[in-house]
């Protein structure tokens, strides 16, 4: 496929602009958007960060560093990455949900968790639950049958798929008696103590700020109950020779050098990072694909026609599906930020990085940078087609690079793919909102409300 025929497409039917904040002025003082940060990061960011390779700016007496090139990100995250760490806002953030977990370790632990966790996701091992994801998907769609016709809220009904879908395949049983007080955590925690404040900020890490007092009070709460799921688990057993599920396979996992496995307080910390991180990014990447191609009926049609040509699901055939979960995850990444701060000096670009400077890669920035992308803010889902010229490795970094890229990305991939190709093979969806869905940096690009749809039988 051509450059002029990914562009002519969308340009015979129309182009698809898709919702996002305004750029926020360039005259917003610090303050301001410190106090902004709290409800929307995507919106503190002014034109120039969409247009500049590296953005210097001034942070409560450190500088920081928005890096948009990708021979830069390549240098902060492959070629120096055990110099940047996460920031120590992003860990009190973090920490009471994910404890020393692969997300936030680092150092030798980190290294450790990888290399023992890596068997865990590697392509043989995510076909092995494939069967787990059909099963999610085929008792969401019969549940979604209810609401033919009716306005229905798909952003939940993803969010429970997709948790399903991380119960059987970390547990090998539904989640579902479970669901209401996981959903329950998941949300308590985001409306109260996920948002950092002016303190989590301004402190060093070292420092207790006001709210890691009721963090360190969620945690006790939050590890008990992930401790009873571990538990009602190991009254199943465990079948190293033949695992069923992630939780048989993280048990056997050991480290390739030491023969070292998990502790249980740190196999606790792994199922509550696999479960959360797995569940909410996958979910919020569904949502955004369903709302776009609510928006636009013409691709909605070519994803179902695919589903039908295919017959059951079949990644190696679902192309058009992949293409668009690859744009949506382009124009709404799910971890729209990654914070890292200086461990030590550092050059990047030719810029001086000092230790405790912040260096920020956004992939929403990144994503539609004016010099980066053709049409940045436009729905084209083309651009993933084979055949298209591939963006540059360093452009497009849905699951992160390097190191430290997402170690369940393949898993996330084939799920959302298989999900949304069942979906739109079994649905014609239609929004039934008029008010467009606004995103959101919080943790992850949310929407600012959930949208009514309309769904019908095919």
């Amino acid at each position: 496929m051509s450059v002029a025929e990914i562009f002519d497409f969308p340009a015979k039917r129309g182009l698809l602009v898709p919702p996002r904040p305004p750029v926020a002025p360039q005259s917003m003082s610090t303050f301001s958007r410190m106090m902004a940060v709290r409800h929307n990061m995507i919106a503190t960011w002014g034109e120039r960060a969409y247009e500049e390779d590296i953005l210097q700016g001034a942070l409560l007496g450190r500088a920081s560093f928005i890096v948009n090139a990708p021979d830069a990100i390549r240098h902060v995250l492959v070629e120096n990455y055990e110099n940047y760490t996460r920031t120590p806002a992003g860990i009190r953030v973090l920490l009471p949900m994910l404890g020393q977990g692969l997300l936030l370790a680092e150092g030798r632990a980190w290294k450790l968790q990888r290399r023992t966790l890596a068997p865990a996701f590697s392509p043989r091992a995510v076909t092995t639950l494939v069967p787990h994801m059909h099963a999610a998907i085929g008792e969401t769609i019969a549940k979604l049958d209810g609401s033919v016709g009716g306005p229905v809220d798909l952003r939940e009904a993803m969010q429970r798929m997709a948790l399903d879908i991380a119960g059987r395949t970390m547990f090998s049983f539904e989640i579902a008696r479970h669901g209401a007080a996981l959903r329950g955590f998941v949300n308590d925690y985001g409306s109260r103590l996920a948002q950092p404040d002016i303190l989590d900020i301004l402190l060093p890490g070292s420092w207790p700020s006001p709210r890691d007092l009721p963090r360190a009070l969620f945690r006790r709460r939050w590890t008990r109950f992930i401790a009873s799921l571990i538990a009602e688990r190991r009254a199943m057993g465990v079948d190293a020779a033949h695992p069923r599920d992630l939780f048989d396979l993280m048990v056997a996992a050991r480290d390739p050098e030491t023969g070292e496995g998990f502790s249980d307080e740190n196999l606790g910390d792994q199922v509550a990072t696999m479960i959360l991180a797995g569940h909410e990014t996958t979910a919020t990447a569904l949502f955004w694909s369903l709302y776009l191609l609510a928006l636009d009926s013409e691709t909605q049609e070519r994803v179902a026609a695919e589903a039908h040509a295919a017959g059951e699901p079949d990644l190696e055939r679902l192309t058009f599906t992949r293409a668009v979960i690859d744009e949506t995850m382009r124009l709404y990444p799910p971890a729209f930020i990654i914070a890292r701060a200086a461990s030590g000096r550092d050059i990047i670009d030719g810029r001086t990085v000092r230790k405790g400077d912040v260096v920020i890669i956004s992939p929403w920035l990144l994503h539609r940078h004016q010099k980066l992308w053709r049409e940045p803010d436009v729905f084209i889902p083309a651009r993933f087609m084979p055949g298209a010229p591939p963006p540059d490795r360093f452009s497009y970094l849905p699951f992160g690079v390097g190191p430290r890229v997402c170690i369940g990305a393949n898993f996330a991939l084939t799920e959302a793919t298989l999900a949304l190709s069942k979906l739109i093979g079994t649905f014609r969806v239609s929004l039934i909102s008029t008010r467009p869905a606004m995103p959101i940096g919080v943790v992850t690009t949310q929407p600012d409300h959930s949208p009514q749809f309309r769904i019908e039988r095919r």
